[in-house]
């Protein structure tokens, strides 16, 4: 017992920058998201499961395993893995003090309609990039993501001839409802710095998104609406006469994207701006008009 005590305190004393392989445990996604952004395999992820299914990039080890759920942490398996950083969510503030006797904590922002969620969620991976000794290659990796968003925002220009289309990006509920990605959501953000504009201006909310009845995407006259897949009742609601009748199907700007995690972390935003503008480069380009 003494022997482990030592070994843990070793751990604490060693700053972790000065360590190839700093053992974080992630309580939350998009710590876990910009952990690997950074080379960092944390020893441990909240839901890890879940993770695979819904954020899937970047690609989390198999062999990484869950520490419990996001709102209900397995304390007894953190303390056996003895990290020496544990990041966390504002929702797990309240067992702060316990999370605490295991190693040191560093809180993330969530998402909120009090700040810019693409702004929180960058300097919160800087954040880390610090705490970690590797700011520089943070720098880098957003650089990166930078260059190939000006790269994706010309493609589009070249493909609608400079006369892009208003956009939409929803993710439906059920054959009655939809949720629509709006002002300070990671889609939206996304939108924008493609150079597009909604094509259904909403009114902020703290995830970005509003649920509205179907009905209510008939008001959009113009532009294209993408809805990001997997939708199991898509069959029943495409038939129907209501959605037939929607000026975006009858025009033809209507389309599915590939499923992409929407409350993700900074690099959230490189994966949906990859989805948008790929399923947006097989419209036809009068689509734009």
């Amino acid at each position: 017992m003494r022997a482990g005590l030592f070994g843990l305190l070793l751990l604490w004393l060693t700053p972790l920058w000065a360590q190839d392989a700093p053992r974080v445990a992630a309580l939350s996604w998009e710590a876990a998201e910009h952990l690997l952004m950074l080379d960092v395999t944390p020893v441990t992820v909240a839901d890890a499961g879940d993770y695979r299914t819904w954020v899937v990039r970047p690609t989390l080890p198999d062999g990484v395993p869950s520490a419990g759920s996001r709102l209900e942490p397995n304390l007894e398996l953190l303390a056996e893995l003895q990290p020496q950083l544990i990041v966390i969510a504002p929702q797990l503030e309240d067992i702060r003090p316990l999370l605490e006797r295991i190693a040191p904590v560093q809180l993330y922002p969530g998402f909120g309609q009090q700040h810019d969620n693409l702004q929180a969620q960058r300097e919160a991976f800087l954040d880390l990039a610090r705490a970690l000794g590797r700011e520089a290659l943070a720098r880098r990796r957003l650089q990166a993501m930078d260059a190939e968003l000006v790269q994706l925002r010309e493609r589009l220009q070249v493909h609608f001839a400079g006369q892009l289309p208003a956009v939409t990006v929803i993710r439906f509920s059920s054959p009655t409802a939809a949720f629509i990605n709006g002002p300070n959501s990671m889609p939206q953000h996304a939108l924008t710095l493609l150079g597009l504009q909604p094509a259904l201006p909403l009114e902020p909310s703290p995830w970005g998104i509003t649920q509205v009845p179907i009905t209510t995407l008939g008001h959009i006259e113009r532009g294209v609406v993408l809805h990001i897949e997997p939708f199991a009742q898509e069959a029943q609601l495409f038939a129907s006469p209501l959605w037939q009748a929607m000026p975006f199907v009858r025009g033809g700007r209507f389309a599915a994207m590939p499923s992409t995690w929407t409350y993700g972390g900074v690099f959230s935003l490189q994966y949906l701006a990859e989805s948008i503008s790929g399923t947006l480069l097989k419209l036809p380009a009068e689509s734009g008009k």
